[in-house]
This record gives structure tokens, C-alpha cells and sequence, in this order.
């Protein structure tokens, strides 16, 4: 028995290098089956692990520091480059057409926020670095968290007590920010909700319109030219003349009569009409829509770019519609239809719409790849890549005006920064960045158990005196504030003035929060895909926002 007990000991509660990894192991699988205890529609998701980790601290275990601080980065990284190569490729896109506006009460929601964080700062008394912890908490957003305590530590490095307290200021608040959030959509439910009937949300931003050639200007001229003196884009798919369709080249004349289908941006539309003349009232943009029962000579295939060597390649050098003859109307990338123009870069992993007779699909497909089996293989060696450059990145000193020293981005800005330039732009300079959605996943989630456990362990040892005793009734108080307050303004703006949608707004605002976990709550509100899109689309920016804005907060106030 005795020996049992000292081999006991020895693997659990002697401090050592090994025994802080069998610890951080334990306490992601305590928290993780934590996850399968059914709580209705409120649940912590992964952030059970964060308070798995703080009731391990609370019974006295130790672990070893540096090892512990080692990997607390170490999953922060992963978590926050891999989040950035995922949102890399719809990020700059969703900053056009609809996302612009969604985008901009996102960041008036993180200004917002960020306003409350500071007048508390100053009306209660409390440091900036425990605001901060508390907004963290309260916008449910822990790699923001990161990176404020990444620039405490590289102002003081012997600021670890301050570090702790904005971890504790966190955990207290993180709870009520996801009932917040919901008692904030239950609020927003009950407002008027706007009179402007809401255009059911897609999940693209290419739109399709049918017009008839009844332009005088315009007759005789072939696409090419009249694309040339036209000053915004668009692509001609499809062109019905004398009864016959045909997949039109830049070659293609015009004749009055003509019937043409276009794709463009929707704000496009009045002035595709004056350029053509007449336009058609068909609904092209409906779901279910079969497009090989259109037309008997034509069939529209969606494939997927899998061959290697048209990575980063622009659509108009792959020559298909002169070399096969087909049209490539849509390119679907991480979720955002992209105008195909000839100037896109392609990138493996999009997923191409070709339109054409059966035998020059087939030849195009061939070219193009279409074999997903081969996107399964890891690209390692960008991925490596991308986390070295992200880590450089975040070293490198920023000089903003009126602050005495500079700003580094530090492991959570500069990875993020990185990942979505690489998820954007990679591809343009040969670089495999693609990752399939299982394996972006497990990266993520597997960056951020470690990183939450490892926070858990490292600042949970005076939670339940801090809770109880010390300032925590008052974090809690002001996170609540600072979560309901925020969203319920935000939200009214939106649907007042912006005239969005009860689905709208809320997956905006759960978006700008980093909470999807208050999406669950609105399944069943929502009878549409609307707060699901808004959420993917505000995300990225928000979430960068929040990174930076925290840095600046700690900078300018601490």
C-alpha cells in the first residue's frame, strides 16, 4: 500500500516536467467530459476545461511553472494561426458588399465595450489590467485575455500576481457573459422589430439577373469591348440568341434581342440595366434552382481545385473558356462566393461552378483536378512556416503616436495576423496553405484546450476566495454590465437604423462577442441561415479588434 501511494504522489503531486504534462492531460480530459453533461441550451462548450484547471489549482496541486507557461503558449499559438488560416480566404471578401455593414456594428459593438471597460476603469478604481480581464470574460473571448496579459508581462515581466488577477477577473465574469448574451437576445426579441422587409440572406454575395440586349450603343460590339468601356466588373455566363444558348466568349457580338445572364455585385443591377437595356424579372438567385434542366445542351458542375500546379494561378491564365470552352460562373471559397473574373487567384481547396457542353466539363474537370482524396495529405511545412513567421511577427516593436513606447502584437496578435494573410494571399506565392476542415478544427480546438487548461491551472488557486471574498462580487457585476448593456444598444442601432433582421443582428452580435455558443439558442428563432452567415462574416475582424484594442487599452492606461 505504501508504495502505491509514494508511486501516487510521485506521478501526480510531485512537481516536475512529466508530472505537469500528466496534470494538463488530466484536467482537458476532465474538462472535456464535462462538455457531454446536458445543460439545455446553456453550455461553456471547450471553456469547461478552464474551470476544470481552476478546480485542480483550488486542491493544491503544483505543476511546474515554466513547463505549464510553455504550453499555455504553445496552444495559444496554435489556436489563434490556425483561426487565422480559416477565416483567412473569406476575410477580405466579407469586408465588401452586404458584410460591410454588418462589419461596421461589429467594431461599434467592440467601441462600445470598450467605453464601458474604461469607464469603470476610472469610476470604480479598478486597475485597467482587471477591466480588461472582466471585459474578457464578459465578451466571452479569451485569446483577447492573451494577448493583454502578453503585454502586461512585456512592459513588467514581473507582473505575474497582475496576470493571475486578470485571468481570475475572467473566469469569475465568463460565465454571465454567455447569459448575457442570451437575456440580451431575449431583450432585442422583444423590440419593435423594423418594417423593411428582409431579403432572405444567402451564403453568397455574387448575384445573377437576366437582361435583354435593347441598347443601341451597344449592338455589334462584343463582350470585350463592352466590358472595357464599362468602370465596374461582371461576367457574362450564359447568352440566348435565335432560340440557341451558348457559352459566350470575350469574342462574343451582341445583338438586339439577345438574351444574356450576368453575374455581379446585387448594388450593380440599375447599372447593368442601363448598359444593356431591358432587364428580365426571372428569379435567378432562388434555392433549388437545377441548371442542367435549363438548357438541354449545357450542364453546370461544381468541382473542386485539387491539381497543385493551378494554386495561386488567376483564373484568366487557365484559359477555359478558349481552350475547353466552358464558363466558370462562381468560385466558392471557405463559404463566400467570389465573382469569377479573370483576375482571380484560384487557390486549392476552391470549389469552381463550370458551365458547358458534358464533353468540355469532363476535359476541364480533368485540368482542374477534382479529386478531394488529395486534399486530405497535411501541408506541414507552410503550416511551420506560418507559425515562425507569426511568432517573428509578433516581436516586432510598433510605434503608435502618443504612446511613449511601442506595441508588440505578441502570440496572439501576430499569428492572427499572419494566418490570415497566409489563408488570403498564400496561395499567390505557391504556398499549400489549405487545410481541410477536420484538421483545421483539430488544430484549433486542440490549441485552445491546452491553452484554457493551462490558464485554468496557473490562475486558479484563490478563485473561490476571490469569488467569494474579494473583489469578484464586483467583477461579476460590472461584467454583466458590460456584456448586456453593449449588446442590447448595439442591437437596437441595428435593427432601428440598419433595418437587419432579428437573425441578423443576433448572429452579428454573437460574431463581434466570439460566443457561439449563444447560435444554439437561436435555432428555432431563426427560420433561416441568416445569423449563422452574419456570425461567420463579423468574426474575423471583430476578433482581431478585440485583440488589438485590448493591447492599446493595457498600453495606454496600465
Amino acid at each position: 500500500m505504501t508504495s502505491f501511494v509514494d508511486w501516487f504522489r510521485e506521478v501526480f503531486l510531485v512537481t516536475s516536467v512529466t508530472q505537469t504534462i500528466i496534470i494538463i492531460f488530466f484536467v482537458c480530459a476532465i474538462g472535456l467530459l464535462l462538455t457531454k453533461i446536458p445543460m439545455g441550451k446553456f453550455s461553456l462548450g471547450v471553456t469547461f476545461v478552464f474551470f476544470a484547471g481552476i478546480a485542480v489549482a483550488n486542491l493544491g496541486v503544483e505543476v511546474d511553472k515554466q513547463s505549464l507557461l510553455f504550453a499555455q503558449n504553445f496552444g495559444l499559438v496554435l489556436f489563434i494561426y490556425a483561426l487565422g488560416v480559416q477565416v483567412g480566404p473569406s476575410f477580405f471578401p466579407s469586408l465588401r458588399s452586404g458584410g460591410i455593414q454588418d462589419n461596421l456594428m461589429g467594431l461599434l459593438l467592440v467601441a462600445v465595450s470598450l467605453v464601458f471597460c474604461w469607464f469603470f476603469h476610472f469610476l470604480v478604481g479598478l486597475p485597467i489590467t482587471e477591466m480588461v480581464g472582466i471585459m474578457s470574460g464578459a465578451v466571452t473571448n479569451t485569446p483577447m485575455l492573451a494577448a493583454a496579459q502578453s503585454t502586461v508581462a512585456g512592459i513588467d515581466p514581473n507582473t505575474a500576481l497582475v496576470q493571475s488577477d486578470m485571468a481570475l477577473a475572467c473566469a469569475v465574469t465568463y460565465p454571465l457573459g454567455v447569459i448575457g448574451m442570451i437575456i440580451g437576445m431575449i431583450v432585442l426579441d422583444l423590440l419593435p422589430k423594423p418594417k423593411k422587409k428582409q431579403r432572405e440572406a444567402q451564403h453568397h454575395v455574387t448575384f445573377l439577373s437576366e437582361y435583354t440586349i435593347a441598347n443601341p450603343s451597344i449592338f455589334g460590339m462584343n463582350i470585350a469591348q463592352v466590358a472595357k468601356d464599362s468602370e465596374f466588373t461582371f461576367v457574362v455566363t450564359r447568352l440566348w440568341h435565335g432560340g440557341t444558348v451558348a457559352i459566350p466568349t470575350s469574342e462574343t457580338v451582341l445583338h438586339e434581342g439577345d438574351r444574356v445572364l450576368v453575374i455581379s455585385d446585387e448594388e450593380r443591377v440599375r447599372s447593368l440595366e442601363l448598359l444593356f437595356g431591358h432587364r428580365n424579372q426571372a428569379d435567378w438567385n432562388r434555392e433549388g434552382i437545377d441548371w442542367n434542366a435549363i438548357d438541354k445542351d449545357l450542364i453546370s458542375k461544381r468541382i473542386v481545385i485539387t491539381n497543385k500546379e493551378l494554386n495561386g494561378e488567376r483564373l484568366g491564365h487557365m484559359k477555359l473558356r478558349s481552350l475547353y470552352g466552358v464558363n466558370v460562373t462562381r468560385v466558392d471559397r471557405a463559404g463566400i462566393e467570389l465573382l469569377a473574373t479573370p483576375d482571380l487567384h484560384v487557390q486549392l481547396g476552391d470549389r469552381m461552378v463550370v458551365v458547358g457542353s458534358k464533353s468540355a466539363v469532363e476535359q476541364a474537370e480533368q485540368l482542374i483536378g477534382n479529386e478531394v482524396n488529395l486534399l486530405d495529405a497535411p501541408n506541414l511545412l507552410s503550416l511551420f512556416v506560418g507559425l515562425l513567421l507569426g511568432c517573428v511577427v509578433g516581436l516586432i516593436p510598433i510605434m503608435i503616436p502618443g504612446i511613449s513606447f511601442p506595441i508588440k502584437l505578441g502570440l496572439a496578435g501576430g499569428p492572427i495576423i499572419v494566418g490570415i494573410l497566409m489563408g488570403a494571399y498564400g496561395p499567390r506565392f505557391r504556398l499549400m496553405t489549405y487545410i481541410t476542415n477536420s484538421a483545421s478544427l483539430f488544430i484549433r480546438q486542440f490549441g485552445i484546450i491546452l491553452y484554457l487548461c493551462c490558464l485554468g491551472l496557473a490562475s486558479g488557486g484563490n478563485f473561490l476566495e476571490t469569488l467569494l471574498h474579494g473583489n469578484g462580487p464586483l467583477w461579476v457585476l460590472l461584467g454583466f454590465i458590460i456584456t448586456l448593456l453593449p449588446v442590447v444598444i448595439v442591437g437596437f442601432v441595428t435593427q432601428k437604423w440598419m433595418k437587419k433582421s432579428y437573425g441578423e443582428t443576433c448572429g452579428m452580435l454573437c460574431g463581434a462577442m466570439a460566443n457561439p455558443m449563444v447560435l444554439d439558442f437561436l435555432e428555432g428563432k431563426v427560420k433561416d441561415d441568416s445569423h449563422n452567415i452574419a456570425y461567420a462574416t463579423v468574426y474575423p475582424l471583430s476578433m482581431f479588434a478585440r485583440i488589438i484594442t485590448a493591447q492599446i487599452m493595457i498600453l495606454l492606461f496600465f
